[in-house]
């Protein structure tokens, strides 16, 4: 297997020195430093960048610069999707978000993650579980969503929370660890 297909399939890979990760994460990077370099108001040339570095996107996307991630083909967004300033996604597994997806600033999304072994760390090796975040949420500034992670339908995480488990749906989370502090109310959920 490849270092990418071990990637894909959930594996311990090295990303180090594989020739084809490699060229994928420069390029991306480019992009993505081409994209916050644009103005604002040039819409048109970013959505045509946004076309290129992501996976897929719905209607309504926005990402206000600086924006960082890893590879971009494995980043999928839904309609109405919203990401303020210095979003980072290591997108080395997929990335998922629903509809009507709103990020505050300084959020940071990691698929990537080391063995505990020092021996396995040192060498460089990592492994990308994915991460889906559902439609109707909301997450405050500053928080980090950590590899495997899902997080349901119409959930708010509150800001500088560090989610390292899965939320369910209906629920207000924050902390760090991220906790479920409440059930939304239906009328909330509206």
């Amino acid at each position: 297997m490849t270092e990418k297909q071990k990637r894909d399939a959930g594996q311990i890979y090295n990303p180090n020195y594989d020739k084809e990760l490699g060229l994928e994460l420069v390029s991306c990077k480019d992009k993505c430093h081409k994209y916050n370099q644009l103005l604002l108001a040039d819409s048109d040339k970013r959505a045509k960048l946004l076309d290129e570095i992501l996976g897929s996107h719905g209607k309504n996307t926005i990402i206000l610069s600086p924006f960082l991630c890893d590879y971009g083909y494995n980043v999928e967004v839904g309609e109405n999707f919203f990401a303020n300033h210095n979003c980072v996604i290591l997108d080395g597994a997929k990335v998922r978000f629903g509809d009507n997806v709103f990020i505050a600033p300084n959020c940071s999304f990691y698929t990537a993650g080391h063995p505990v072994s020092v021996t396995e760390r040192n060498k460089g090796l990592e492994y990308a579980y994915p991460i889906t975040v559902g439609n109707n949420v909301w997450i405050g500034g500053n928080v980090t969503v950590l590899p495997g992670v899902t997080i349901g339908d119409n959930v708010i995480i509150g800001a500088g929370s560090v989610v390292t488990k899965d939320i369910p749906s209906g629920v207000m989370a924050f902390g760090n660890p991220c906790k479920v502090y409440r059930e939304l109310t239906e009328e909330e959920m509206k």
